[in-house]
Parts: C-alpha cells; structure tokens; sequence
C-alpha cells in the first residue's frame, strides 16, 4: 500500500505533512541513491588508490579554473590537512597544478591539467549519464522539485557557495 501525503491549506497556504515513516525512507532512498551515484567513480578511483576527496577536488578545480586552495577549502568543507594530503597527490601526480597568485603572490590558484581533466570527465561520465536517465524518467517537474527539495536541505552558507558555482559558466 503506497503511503499518503497530506496537504492541508492553511490561510491559503498548502504545507506538506509526512509521517517519520516516510521520511525515513526519503532518508533511505538518498543513501541507496548515493551508493549507486558514486559506484563507478569509486572503481576507478580505487583502481589509482584515490578516494572521493581526490575525486570532488578535481570536479571543483576543474569547474572554476584558478579556484584558491582557501575557496576550495570552503567548498570542500575539510580540514587542511586532509586537502593538503589529495592536492600533493594530485599535483604529484599530474592532474592538478598550483600556481602562484596574480594579484596576490601568498594565494596558490588550482588548475587541472590535460591528464586531470580527462580523469574528471571519466570519473563523471557515469555520474552524467546516471543523472540524464533518472531526470528523463522523472520529468521537468520532477526535476524541478529535486532541486528545491536538495536546496532546501542546504544550510544558508553551503547554498550560497552553491549558487556562486552556478554562476559560473559552463
């Protein structure tokens, strides 16, 4: 028997009542959902003997060409210590390179190389088309609703650093 929603107007407003049951399988849901949305990038990633932190650091710097390690830390939301321990890897291994400031000498800007873009758009292509399918299954409004829903779950700061990413160009 599928669950029910309850919507209940209240002076004009429709607010949306679930019971623990369900957010409970909400919850499930995003977890089984995560675990099928890394799987790939996790095999290849082992494969180098990279863990995801190697594998969101190339997405971000990739994303933002000269992206500061300071901006990254703040992405990232790690400690510098570990950001330190996948960047020296990283930069060791080619895929990343750290270059001094333009205007500011102190800060290292991040790029990707050649090699480090080929490994992020490897280790995203699965995760695209994982995304291309389940969005064309769900619908526009579905869609829609996905991202307000994730929007929604983010803290002020985190959707702040999110909507200065979607600023960028593509």
């Amino acid at each position: 028997m599928r669950d029910k929603v309850h919507n209940v107007g209240i002076g004009g407003e429709s607010l949306l009542f679930l019971t623990d049951d369900q957010l409970r399988r909400g919850i499930e849901a995003m977890f089984f959902a995560y675990r099928a949305f890394t799987a790939d990038p996790d095999q290849i990633l082992s494969e180098m003997d990279y863990g995801r932190a190697h594998h969101r650091a190339l997405h971000f710097i990739n994303r933002d060409p000269g992206l500061t390690v300071t901006s990254l830390l703040a992405v990232l939301g790690v400690t510098k210590q570990s950001l330190n321990r996948v960047l020296r890897t990283l930069i060791e291994d080619g895929l990343v390179e750290s270059r001094i400031g333009r205007r500011d000498r102190r800060e290292r800007q991040l790029h990707v190389t050649d090699a480090g873009a080929a490994l992020e758009r490897r280790l995203s292509e699965a995760q695209r088309a994982r995304m291309r399918a389940a969005y064309r299954a769900a619908g526009p409004q579905a869609v829609a609703g996905f991202r307000l829903v994730l929007e929604a779950m983010m803290d002020r700061e985190t959707r702040a650093q999110y909507q200065a990413m979607k600023e960028l160009p593509d």
